[in-house]
């Protein structure tokens, strides 16, 4: 169920904030994701997903950066520990990192209310990445300080992914 959470109420935009019946912790909120380094040529990209594919695992986001010489594809995915395996079985250049996980309302200024909420307390935003269904956006960040970054999102109410329901989006 959905309602107003009060506490991000700005002049013009409300966000929406689940009702949670239990507490979740920072543990199952933390979402392992991939890195995988890429050399910038063509079919690279083609050789992860087929590798991935072969293994029955899933992406559920992604997210390309790049320079000159290679690019960084960042991926949540169904089974990170399995993927992170079978990547480096197949010899590419992979790690896990922790990032978390947030649902925010699909309008104009949602996104910029909660950042500002982090910027506020001083937790920089290394990289972020998000994709939007209907009338809500899945969002995922990697935090300076995912502690504290935990702790303000519960505190403004914003409905936080649980790892196992990102993986399966």
């Amino acid at each position: 169920m959905l309602r107003p959470c009060r506490s991000l109420k700005t002049s013009k935009y409300f966000l929406f904030a689940a009702t949670l019946s239990q507490p979740k912790n920072l543990i199952n909120m933390l979402a392992k994701q991939l890195s995988v380094f890429l050399e910038n040529k063509s079919g690279r990209l083609t050789e992860v997903t087929d590798v991935l594919g072969a293994a029955g695992i899933n992406l559920s986001a992604m997210s390309i950066a790049d320079n000159s010489d290679f690019g960084i594809l960042r991926c949540i995915v169904s089974d990170p520990d399995r993927a992170y395996q079978v990547l480096k079985e197949a010899h590419f250049a992979v790690k896990l990192t922790d990032v978390i996980g947030f649902v925010c309302p699909n309008v104009s200024g949602s996104l910029a209310v909660v950042l500002r909420h982090l910027s506020e307390r001083g937790i920089f935003i290394e990289y972020m990445y998000s994709f939007a269904n209907g009338n809500v956006a899945h969002v995922v960040i990697r935090p300076s300080d995912l502690e504290a970054c935990e702790k303000a999102l519960a505190e403004k109410k914003v409905e936080l992914l649980a790892a196992n329901d990102l993986y399966q989006l």
